[in-house]
């Protein structure tokens, strides 16, 4: 593995329990920013990293798969001696989050999947992501996200939260053209998790916005309806990105959740 540099955010209660967050494509670690303020305030120690190739972590060209992004966060955790976390991720993220849990379900107490889906990419979804690969490369990411605002965030984001519209633009805007179209490569070749999901054997929460067009209600009752146990949190008014876009009602559902998850270590401590 190539070694490189992630940049994160450790915040909260070192003694507190671990709360992971994976952002999703084309973002960095900044997309988390309210739920880090909020669990770490509560009792949590909340790390949120950038991804290979997006944030303050190192750009590798090529193609980056899902389970090298899953290799960098155990390698992150394992710096900072954290041995088992709640883990979450969004999209991009949550699909890192399933490839994790595949390889090192050890590692994980419990799942968050925020508006992500579990099936394989189709051969006509493999060519688009590599065609936008290469325009990312050949263009850079101004026009790519322009084009991208409106269907990240619902209609209503933009017209009534212009501050939050802003910043997931400004992360698309950011982001390192071949870091970002490396993630799409490796992306197009993710492996099928539908199988999968009946072993998931940790508590789960399932999220999704509930305008979202790109991981639909209908993907994420998928995900529900297949992994034992799974909690569904529908959020209205919301794209595909809840937890920026209707932040208290994201920050409710994961308060719920996380509040009934079976006591252990600090959490028990805590109560």
């Amino acid at each position: 593995m190539t070694d490189i540099t992630i940049g994160y955010d450790d915040e909260g209660e070192r003694e507190g329990e671990p709360l992971v967050l994976v952002h999703g494509h084309p973002f960095d670690r900044t997309m988390w920013a309210p739920q880090v303020r909020t669990f770490s305030r509560a009792g949590w120690r909340v790390v949120a990293p950038d991804l290979r190739g997006y944030g303050r972590s190192t750009v590798v060209p090529g193609s980056t798969t899902l389970t090298a992004f899953a290799g960098d966060i155990v390698a992150l955790l394992d710096r900072l001696g954290v041995e088992r976390c709640v883990l979450g991720g969004l999209s991009m993220g949550g699909q890192i989050v399933m490839e994790l849990y595949r390889l090192f379900p050890e590692r994980v107490t419990a799942l968050v999947l925020a508006d992500t889906f579990a099936a394989a990419e189709t051969e006509q979804g493999r060519a688009a992501r590599r065609a936008t690969a290469d325009r990312l490369v050949r263009e850079g990411m101004g026009p790519y996200a322009e084009e991208a605002l409106p269907s990240m965030v619902a209609p209503g984001t933009v017209a009534t939260l212009p501050g939050v519209a802003a910043h997931v633009l400004r992360m698309m805007r950011g982001a390192p053209p071949e870091g970002a179209a490396a993630a799409l490569r490796g992306r197009a070749e993710r492996p099928d998790y539908l199988g999968m999901l009946p072993r998931v054997a940790v508590p789960t929460l399932v999220v999704v916005g509930g305008e979202d067009v790109f991981t639909t209600v209908t993907d994420a009752k998928v995900l529900h309806e297949r992994i034992p146990g799974a909690e569904l949190a529908i959020i209205p008014g919301a794209g595909h990105l809840p937890n920026l876009e209707r932040p208290a009602a994201f920050d409710a559902a994961l308060r719920g959740f996380l509040a009934a998850l079976p006591p252990s270590g600090a959490l028990s401590r805590r109560r």
